[in-house]
């Protein structure tokens, strides 16, 4: 049996989902006696161990060495942003409310990433991103 392109990309972002969608009840048990700071370090550790590792087994390694400087600013912006401060204050606040609660309104990064999409990297609206981006917008409300 062959799958096509879209089948592979749709095999993957429900393989996404699932590991995405289960990870917040992991995290929410953890922080039960964890400091949020602390949980996002034994995260990120290991994270960065499972990475090297990866990267090594699958033979990239040596692209971290020819690495462009632009490039180590950018995934290190991104690191910084998303992977340290954004967990931390995700963290902060799965600690403190319901988890069904804190994941929808984190999750509402699309509606900020469609914003700056269109400011920064010039990229067009249409009709459905306009009506997209209203619904996570609606969304978040009945959720608060």
């Amino acid at each position: 049996m062959e799958f096509g392109r879209g089948e592979v990309v749709v095999l993957l972002l429900t393989i996404t989902a699932l590991l995405w969608g289960a990870t917040p009840i992991l995290e929410k048990m953890g922080l039960a006696k964890v400091d949020p700071l602390v949980g996002v370090t034994i995260r990120s550790a290991i994270v960065t161990l499972g990475l090297l590792i990866l990267t090594f087994l699958l033979g990239k390694g040596r692209a971290l060495v020819s690495l462009d400087g632009k490039s180590i600013l950018l995934f290190g912006a991104s690191g910084m942003m998303a992977g340290l401060l954004g967990m931390w204050t995700y963290y902060m606040a799965l600690q403190m409310e319901a988890t069904s609660k804190i994941v929808p309104i984190a999750a509402c990064y699309p509606l900020v990433t469609a914003l700056l999409s269109v400011l920064i990297l010039n990229e067009g609206l249409n009709t459905s991103r306009v009506i997209g981006t209203a619904l996570i917008v609606s969304g978040i409300w009945l959720v608060r």
